[in-house]
């Protein structure tokens, strides 16, 4: 269940334009660009509903089950900055056709995966993939289309490819899994390839300004997230385990370097002066606790349907549409609402929804529920909630800023999302585990289990529709340390629209766009 996020997450061509390179916005350059948003997009959709059938099939446990989206995640959100750097230093479009080739291959790869290291290494590797494909095709959508209306529009329909994507995936996703998981990865090949020729006759280079490459710095922050996702994944099977304690060790040691490294680089990933507002602090940190909650329900309530009660892979995707239902009427009502009343008391009452969505959910996770009303209230609950809690918080991350702010500002807010879902999803994966082990449940595939291990495995998930709960909690202290006003909002709107269109706010004059 993918949000949809600030517009403008890409690198863009900071020199002058030549208007020849302009193209009519519904064309194929903007099929091609946006194609590859609806790939990413519909992978994370499918992966998450495909999972109990990828468990069954290779014989995963619980954790290793997990990785098959976390290792995806973890890839894709932290590389996503060198991406955007990748394409700047050697060409957009050159590294643009390099990302899709590579998410094709690796998509081939999840395919024809035979065993559980293929698979997860497949998984990583396809994120990496989508790391430079994903922030060059946003790029290229500014330096392919008109400063103004049309770059705008073209923005729009980018954008509403993830809408779009959400939901086609669990609709596309229930039917291919049916057939085969395998099919929910072997699906992006023929429209990866479509891309890539598309990209080759439609698309033209565009180069930003060649500055340093922070390698050891993605390099660093993506390995350190990645030990400590490690550590408690593998904490319930012994938490003093040589491995738990180690990847804690290693975890804590590179995300320390990390920031050395960081402070001393000449172009850094991360700019520590990004975090000079405490409003907009945390404003990301309570986007990354949102992002677990998403991605949490995605993968659990496809979990829960489809192992406990028995769902099949069409029905499970279909029980969950009604969540992005619910989250875009709520988005549409929130994106107005943020610019009369101050954005933190909009996220509380979107907290408030999905705790008492959460918390209903928890309650009848051992009832075997009928779907109508149970089960229906709950998606739309939730679904709501989300909409209403994440759309000032991406308002928010660029409330106040000028146009050349926007994109590493954007970029962040990605790269905390997609982290944010990955450790989430690790954490209360490890408690559903705990959970269910201590209630005389088991890590063997869901169709192995007697009634006694299925009902403690109803008890984990349970435990893991609370724990979003929990993090609603969390993220509504957060906010309220976020003052951002209105006015702030509206600003940010206007930066947010003059990037988009290539002119400075308030001046309406051609202006750099933003950088990474």
């Amino acid at each position: 269940m993918s949000t949809p996020g600030p517009a403008n997450t890409g690198t863009v061509n900071t020199g002058a334009v030549n208007s020849e390179q302009f193209r009519p916005v519904f064309g194929l350059p903007i099929l091609v660009l946006s194609g590859m948003q609806l790939l990413v997009v519909l992978d994370g959709t499918v992966a998450a509903l495909a999972l109990p059938s990828i468990r069954d099939a290779l014989a995963l446990s619980e954790s290793s089950a997990n990785w098959v989206i976390s290792s995806y995640v973890l890839a894709f959100g932290g590389l996503m900055l060198l991406g955007g750097r990748l394409g700047d230093t050697f060409g957009r479009k050159r590294m643009f056709i390099v990302g899709v080739v590579a998410f094709t291959l690796t998509s081939l790869l999840c395919g024809l995966a035979w065993n559980e290291a293929s698979l997860l290494a497949g998984r990583a590797l396809q994120g990496a993939s989508a790391a430079i494909a994903a922030p060059t095709a946003m790029a290229l959508v500014a330096t392919t289309f008109a400063p103004g209306k049309p770059r705008s529009q073209a923005f729009a329909v980018y954008a509403a490819m993830t809408g779009v994507g959400s939901v086609a995936g669990l609709i596309l996703g229930g039917v291919l899994t049916e057939l085969s998981w395998r099919l929910v990865f072997l699906i992006n090949v023929p429209i990866g390839l479509i891309v890539v020729v598309g990209a080759i006759v439609a698309l033209r280079e565009s180069q930003g300004e060649r500055l340093p490459l922070d390698v050891p710095g993605a390099v660093l922050g993506t390995l350190g997230c990645t030990l400590l996702v490690l550590a408690v994944n593998e904490g319930p099977n012994g938490w003093t385990a040589p491995v738990v304690v180690g990847s804690f060790i290693l975890g804590a040691l590179a995300l320390a370097a990390f920031i050395v490294v960081e402070r001393r680089a000449r172009n850094p990933l991360l700019p520590f002066s990004l975090f000079d507002n405490s409003s907009r602090v945390a404003a990301l940190l309570a986007i990354l606790l949102a992002s677990m909650i998403m991605m949490c329900m995605a993968v659990f309530i496809s979990l829960y349907l489809q192992g406990i009660l028995q769902y099949s892979p069409i029905q499970s995707g279909l029980a969950v549409v009604p969540f992005a239902f619910g989250l875009g009427i709520a988005a549409a009502i929130a994106s107005k609402l943020a610019l009369m009343i101050q954005p933190r008391w909009l996220v509380l009452v979107g907290g408030a929804v999905i705790l008492v969505g959460c918390l209903y959910a928890s309650s009848i996770a051992t009832d075997s529920p009928d779907y109508f009303p149970s089960i229906f209230i709950p998606v739309v609950v939730i679904g709501f909630g989300v909409g209403l809690a994440v759309i000032p918080l991406t308002l928010s991350v660029v409330a106040g800023v000028g146009t050349t702010e926007i994109g590493p500002l954007t970029a962040l807010a990605q790269v905390a999302q997609n982290l944010g879902g990955a450790v989430g999803l690790v954490v209360v994966g490890a408690m559903v585990t705990s959970r269910a082990l201590s209630k005389g449940g088991t890590t063997a595939p869901v169709e192995t289990m007697n009634p006694t291990q299925l009902a403690a495995q109803a008890e984990g998930y349970g435990l893991a529709f609370a724990a979003c709960a929990g993090i609603a909690v969390l993220a509504a202290i957060v906010v309220l340390f976020m003052r951002f006003t209105p006015e702030q909002v509206a600003e940010g709107q206007a930066a947010q629209e003059a990037a988009d269109a290539g002119v400075d706010a308030g001046t309406n004059t051609p202006g750099p766009d933003a950088q990474r």
